[in-house]
C-alpha cells in the first residue's frame, strides 16, 4: 500500500490554526520519536519551497550553527 505522506500531512492540517500547528510541532519535538520525523520533514519542505532565498540562508545558517 502506497501512502502519499505529503498529502496525508497536508490534509491532516487543513483548517488548523497557527496554535494547532505550533502545538503539533512542539509536541513532535518533545516526544522525540522517529515516527514524527516525516511530518516535520513535510513542514520543512513547505517552508523551504515557499521561503525567500534570505529565509533559506537563515535556515541553513541556523542548521549549520546547531549541527
Amino acid at each position: 500500500m502506497d501512502t502519499d505522506i505529503r498529502k496525508y500531512i497536508k490534509n491532516n492540517f487543513k483548517g488548523a490554526d497557527i496554535d494547532e500547528i505550533k502545538e503539533s510541532i512542539e509536541s513532535s519535538i518533545k516526544e522525540n520519536e522517529e515516527v514524527t520525523l516525516p511530518g516535520l520533514g513535510v513542514f520543512f519542505e513547505i517552508l523551504w519551497k515557499n521561503g525567500s532565498s534570505s529565509m533559506q540562508k537563515e535556515i541553513l545558517k541556523t542548521l549549520n550553527d546547531h549541527i
